[in-house]
Parts: C-alpha cells; structure tokens; sequence
C-alpha cells in the first residue's frame, strides 16, 4: 500500500471517530452497563454466585447505582479540564443507567429479602435508616429519570435544572445509605464518601446558588 493511501485512510479513519465518538461512547455505555447486569441476574438464577447469592445480587446492583452516579457527576470537570465538551453529552445516558441499577437494587431486596411483603417493606423503611436514606436518594433519582426526557425539559425551563440539582443530595445519601449499611469494615464506604465530597466541592458554587 502506498504511503498517501496509508495516510489518507488514517486520516479517514480518525474523522469518522471524531463525527461518531458520541456515538461509539454511547454503545460502550450501553454494553458495559447492560452486560454486567445481565450476567448478574444469569449467574444468580443458576446459583452460581456462591453460598449468598442474594447479598452478591443487592451490592452488586447497588454499588453499579453508585459508581454509574459518580461517573455521571465526574465527566463534567473532565470535560472541562480538558476541554472535551462531546463528553458531556454521556452524563443523561449513565444518570439513566445509575437508576436503572438503583431500581434493581430495590426489586431484588423487594424479592429476594422480604418477598414483596410491602407491610415488612414498610416497617424495614422506618425501623432502619440506612433503607430510610435509601428510598429518599431513589425517589430523586427516579425524579430524575422521568423528566430527562427532552420534552419534559423544554416544559418545565429553568425549574428542570432546579429539581436535577437534587443529584447532589441523592448523592450524599447514597453515600451515607451505603455507609449505614456496612456492619464491618468501613474502609471502602469512606473511601466512597470522600470521592462524594470532593465531587461535590468541585460544584461549591453552584449549590451554594441552589440554596440561596
């Protein structure tokens, strides 16, 4: 192959990512996000998640909620650092898929922990404030979920971004359900939380104008 037609094809490669990154970002999402889920609740109906196939199902699930958030909350200072503004066209796809997990998280205890006995679920939510926590961050969540779609936002205007301010909240309650939840080793939920806390500090000024 020639030189120039070698060059050319890299060229033309390298233009049609560039026209289609968001795209490609958008599929790469979609697989890494549905696949795992998937595989999970496979493995789990051919007991093949070990001894306590219920606990993998709910902290799988719940932690998938939590990082997908984080993510989600994360590519805004990366695509302003490094000036990479296609990537903020990702954030609505993984909030929608952080609540998707979230949900999962739900059904299975729903199933799995109290068999849809909703009188218990009830109970469970006001005994035990980590549930409590985690119901109020789902609620946001599921808020959320419902009025990304693009003529729900048109609708409601500026007050559409006055209701998605409340990730910052579901955020910290998140964190906060995850921490409450551990009876043991509390490393990996502080580490979580710190990570939280400095998300959040990066949009200091943003939420002090929420609550003014």
């Amino acid at each position: 192959m020639p030189a120039s037609t070698s060059v050319v094809n890299k060229v033309s490669f390298k233009a049609v990512f560039l026209a289609n990154r968001v795209l490609l970002l958008k599929i790469t999402i979609h697989l890494m996000s549905l696949l795992p889920l998937l595989a999970l609740y496979v493995l789990a109906f051919d007991d093949q998640l070990g001894a306590d196939p219920v606990k993998e199902v709910i902290h799988f699930t719940g932690m998938g909620a939590f990082n997908l958030l984080l993510i989600s909350l994360l590519i805004t200072p990366i695509a302003k650092k490094y000036r990479q503004g296609y990537l903020l066209q990702t954030r609505r796809l993984l909030g929608l898929y952080s609540f998707t997990y979230a949900l999962c998280h739900l059904l299975s205890f729903l199933a799995f922990e109290v068999q849809f006995d909703l009188e218990l679920f009830l109970n469970e939510i006001i005994d035990r404030p980590y549930i409590t926590v985690g119901m109020a961050a789902l609620i946001i969540l599921f808020s959320l979920a419902i009025t990304s779609l693009a003529s729900l936002k048109r609708k409601m205007g500026k007050n559409w971004q006055k209701l998605h301010n409340w990730v910052y909240l579901a955020l910290l309650l998140i964190a906060l359900h995850f921490f409450w939840s551990v009876k043991s080793d509390i490393v990996e939920p502080a580490i979580y939380f710190i990570i939280a806390i400095l998300l959040l500090s990066q949009r200091k000024d943003k939420i002090k104008r929420w609550f003014k």
